[in-house]
């Protein structure tokens, strides 16, 4: 295992391991235990009840959270006609349809999300050897393939996460940046919770919300008490 920097190994003194805080006690902890000289991201870990291998306990969605996340997305949207218009005027990055394809089969990655109309899969379909493993390809589950360009462009700007269990049944998403007011972090927290927590799969049984911790990038995990949300 990889020795811990100074600056962690000091923070990580600040947070009692035998301990799960209430969240607006671990968002006070976060700011002490942030020891990096850039605004560090937040991020939330859940341990969640579910077996990721059956089809029937898969989760998997997007959220726009109340305060957004700090960092301003870049957004290329795969669209034809009208479609296109629509797109520049609700502030995507990049616009376009085979060109832009062409681009990415040429190794052109300088984009973040990628939202797609339904009439362009097809094609943008076949460029899921490049996008799949970059967690780039538009998912209607996620909201990014759709007509409704505008509002999914207007989301992501707006600070939509997406989130999804991996096969360890956990799921990480950031929630803002360490710089961001303890009541925003509080409440993209309580309001990002919540939403999983509706997702509860009807076949997951037993305990849904195991575990649930928040850390900054460079720092150590603080665990939260899962039953609040139980």
């Amino acid at each position: 295992m990889a020795k811990r920097g100074k600056k962690y190994q000091e923070a990580a003194k600040l947070v009692d391991r035998s301990k799960t805080y209430d969240i607006k006690e671990a968002v006070e902890l976060l700011k002490q235990t942030a020891k990096a000289n850039f605004d560090e991201t937040v991020e939330v870990a859940y341990r969640l009840g579910v077996d990721p291998k059956k089809a029937d306990q898969q989760i998997r969605g997007a959220f726009v959270l109340p305060h957004g996340t700090g960092k301003t997305q870049r957004v290329l949207v795969f669209a034809k006609g009208e479609k296109l218009k629509e797109a520049e005027a609700a502030g995507a990055d990049y616009v376009g349809d085979q060109d832009l394809i062409n681009k990415i089969n040429q190794g052109w990655f300088d984009f973040d999300v990628i939202v797609a109309t339904p009439d362009m899969m097809a094609e943008v379909g076949k460029l899921g050897r490049v996008l799949g493993p970059k967690g780039l390809m538009p998912n209607p589950k996620t909201g990014t393939v759709t007509f409704e360009v505008e509002k999914a462009v207007k989301d992501i700007k707006a600070g939509k996460v997406e989130y999804r269990v991996d096969k360890q049944a956990n799921i990480h998403v950031p929630i803002g940046k360490i710089s961001f007011d303890n009541e925003k972090l509080v409440e993209n927290f309580e309001a990002i919770t919540e939403t999983i927590v509706k997702a509860k799969p009807q076949a997951s049984k037993g305990t849904y919300m195991r575990n649930v911790a928040v850390t900054s990038t460079m720092g150590p995990g603080i665990r939260i008490d899962a039953s609040n949300y139980r």
